[in-house]
């Protein structure tokens, strides 16, 4: 599925709750930039068999840091193998999961998180980070330009 595809599913499978798809619609090119920054079209991310995704806690280097929780999303499931889940529990089971669909699951996610996509096949030691945080900002900052952008396009040219 390219990302149009993934963002269509994404609309199509929400909650016909009357927001949730509408939603989902007004976020998408955010998700879709973000989503072009990243390698991959899916990535595996290690869940419970009730589809809850495991999370891991990372401990600080430094003083300076803080605790870090994360997800981390493999570029292919041999990349999983030799990640530090512990795949031999028969409680998880890695699936592949389109990249829209990983950011927008982020935003259920507390402010405190990260998810780290590891890019390259075979090599678990650089990812690329994207916290919560970042995703919300970037959110409110594209609904704020569509808003300054509604704005003028109702300004009258013969306002003066």
């Amino acid at each position: 599925m390219n990302l149009d595809q993934q963002l269509q599913s994404l609309i199509d499978e929400a909650p016909k709750d009357g927001s949730t798809p509408e939603l989902i619609e007004s976020i998408a090119p955010v998700l879709s930039a973000i989503a072009q920054r990243l390698q991959h079209l899916q990535y595996y991310v290690v869940q419970t068999l009730d589809q809850n995704w495991v999370m891991l806690t990372l401990n600080p280097r430094t003083q300076d840091e803080t605790e870090k929780n994360v997800i981390y999303a493999f570029p292919s499931l041999k990349d999983v193998s030799s990640s530090p889940y512990n795949l031999a529990d028969p409680n998880l089971i890695a699936l592949p999961v389109p990249v829209t669909h990983i950011l927008f699951q982020m935003l259920a996610m507390d402010k405190d998180y990260s998810t780290i996509f590891f890019e390259t096949p075979g090599n678990a030691m650089i990812g690329t980070e994207v916290q919560r945080s970042e995703l919300e900002a970037m959110i409110h900052e594209y609904w704020q330009g569509q808003a300054d952008a509604v704005t003028e396009a109702n300004i009258p040219s013969d306002i003066a």
